[in-house]
């Protein structure tokens, strides 16, 4: 007969089972026998200043690593400041687990005091929510919480564990992880695939978020360099490619009118690899029997995912490839045959032409600094594998557009909820991950205060991370949006701390920048000194709206 044990015991025993390396959070009262049953496990608990800290980083820990992460909060106000990570992790694909706590709900001691249907609550926002009753089911509803955080496409589940379940005794046993593999792709809709690219005169790849899985990348390299069809990615596409590639066309950062949309608008099909309609659409089809600009008739849209299309106005494509993405793509590079008569001069122009109206603004070395020579800054400062990890402003546009992603995963950016704040944690998970590795933070200082008391978490931590703030003092994506629309000047600009005291009041070393080269020069020593680096950069927007709505969008217009 097997031996009772607690239920919080067990709790943890299965998340073992689960390889959980990590819990993130802030636990409170009704947490406090799942605590006492952690101390003794081999997971280790990473105590944060917020719980939407630690669901940044149990998310970050998820989108590296395909594991789900894990992270911890209280009942009511513990497990509201939870939500905002929960669908920051949901929306961009990112495998987690959220755990509160709950007071007794066999026998009820403070009436409502704190509580809220918080099941009822993740709902919406999750892929899987529960709130055990007893603690025999613990085993099943863990695996089923990891199990579907982790299948395509992944993302949030939730677990609600009040006190008097934590407490119980039970003889249940962990359930052992199951091994799946996706179907593969059926062999008509590959063969349907390929004749539409044989047939086509100007095909293009799109790689999507989806698309950034190990396999998957490596399989869109051998098709690219077998066919030689161009590629773009979106802004949660970097780096499946490295995009140094000649056949690199660009990123879809703007919503339209860019050198890469120009390019994508000049081909007669599109195929479209893990294309996830969270993000803004890098194309528009038409349902009607005019072509987009430049053609005489609509592209065919080749869909390639693991799920089928979920169409909307902008996106209905008439082939679906369905299936394990990597085997998809490996079924169409083996049938595909290259075609003379493909072309894509005028897809390679708009890349050049990029490239020739970049490089000035990127030699630009006003101060503050201007975005453009900012991002060519921080890829020289950045080795091969090095990481930065965007928080969320207008600065987010020109790091998409112009800094080149060499590997996967070394460009974290949220394009999917787009939430502020999370620059910092998801960059603190990088470090713990990647000790090895070169990590950057780089935020706006609105998104930065957000959940800037996670500095202490850093250097308790003992992390090796940069943060660099970009500070203009105003909320300045929306600044820009409002007088882009002709609204006036109002209510979207603040004061800021001294940046480089506050860091120093953490125990971090702060620097404060004070020309270009100074700039050059502090990234350069930040990457080399160990610790926790701080670094106050004040940036110049003043022509956001002239080259990025105008200048850009006027001349890839003429080409």
């Amino acid at each position: 007969m097997t031996a009772s044990k607690k239920a919080s015991d067990l709790f943890v025993e299965c998340l073992e089972a689960e390889g959980v390396e990590y819990i993130f959070g802030v636990p409170g009262e009704e947490n406090l026998d799942l605590l006492e049953s952690l101390s003794d496990s081999s997971i280790r608990l990473v105590l944060t200043r917020h719980e939407q800290g630690a669901g940044f980083m149990a998310a970050t820990y998820g989108r590296h690593t395909g594991k789900t992460g894990v992270f911890l909060a209280t009942l009511g106000p513990g497990a509201t400041n939870m939500v905002t990570a929960v669908a920051y992790s949901q929306l961009g694909g990112m495998p987690t687990l959220a755990i509160t706590g709950q007071k007794p709900i066999k026998h009820s001691k403070q009436g409502r005091f704190q509580i809220l249907d918080v099941v009822d609550m993740m709902g919406p926002i999750t892929k899987f929510t529960h709130q055990l009753h007893s603690g025999d089911n613990i085993p099943s509803r863990v695996r089923e919480a990891f199990r579907l955080a982790e299948e395509e496409k992944p993302g949030a589940t939730h677990l609600e564990l009040p006190e008097d379940i934590a407490e119980e005794q039970t003889a249940a046993r962990p359930i052992a992880r199951s091994v799946a593999r996706r179907p593969s792709a059926e062999a008509k809709a590959v063969r349907q695939a390929v004749r539409a690219l044989e047939d086509a005169k100007k095909p293009v790849l799109v790689i999507g978020a989806g698309a950034n899985r190990t396999l998957t990348g490596r399989m869109l390299n051998q098709f690219i360099e077998k066919t030689g069809i161009p590629f773009v990615t979106t802004q949660m596409g970097k780096g499946v490619i490295d995009e140094r590639h000649p056949l690199f066309l660009g990123c879809a950062a703007l919503s339209s009118g860019d050198f890469c949309h120009r390019a994508i608008e000049d081909a007669d099909c599109i195929v479209n690899v893990g294309h996830d309609v969270i993000e803004k659409p890098p194309f528009f089809m038409h349902n009607d029997e005019a072509g987009d600009v430049g053609s005489d008739s609509p592209p065919t849209v080749i869909h390639i995912s693991n799920k089928t299309a979920e169409v909307d106005p902008v996106y209905f494509p008439q082939i679906e490839v369905i299936g394990d993405m990597a085997n998809a793509i490996w079924q169409i590079k083996e049938d595909i045959v290259a075609q003379g008569h493909w072309t894509f001069a005028r897809m390679l122009e708009y890349r050049q032409a990029d490239v020739a109206h970049s490089d000035p603004l990127e030699a630009d070395v006003r101060f503050p600094i201007f975005p453009p020579h900012l991002v060519r800054q921080v890829r020289e400062a950045i080795p091969e594998d090095g990481i930065i990890c965007l928080d969320n402003g207008v600065y987010k546009i020109w790091f998409a557009r112009n800094y080149t992603a060499h590997k996967p995963n070394t460009v974290l950016l949220d394009n999917a909820l787009a939430t502020m704040g999370a620059g910092l944690p998801s960059a603190m998970m990088s470090a713990m991950l990647y000790p090895d590795r070169r990590v950057m933070a780089i935020c706006g200082d609105g998104g930065f205060m957000m959940n800037s008391q996670e500095m202490e978490t850093a250097v308790r931590l003992g992390l090796n991370l940069t943060v660099l703030i970009l500070r203009d003092d105003a909320y300045g994506m929306i600044r820009w949006k409002q007088a882009n629309m002709g609204f006036k000047d109002y209510g979207l600009t603040y004061d800021n701390p001294d940046f480089v005291q506050y860091a120093e009041s953490y125990g971090a070393i702060g620097h404060r920048i004070t020309s270009s080269e100074h700039l050059r020069d502090v990234l350069a020593e930040t990457g080399i000194t160990p610790g926790v680096h701080l670094i106050d950069c004040p940036v110049d927007y003043t022509e956001n709206d002239q080259i990025l709505n105008h200048d850009i969008k006027d001349l890839s217009a003429k080409l």
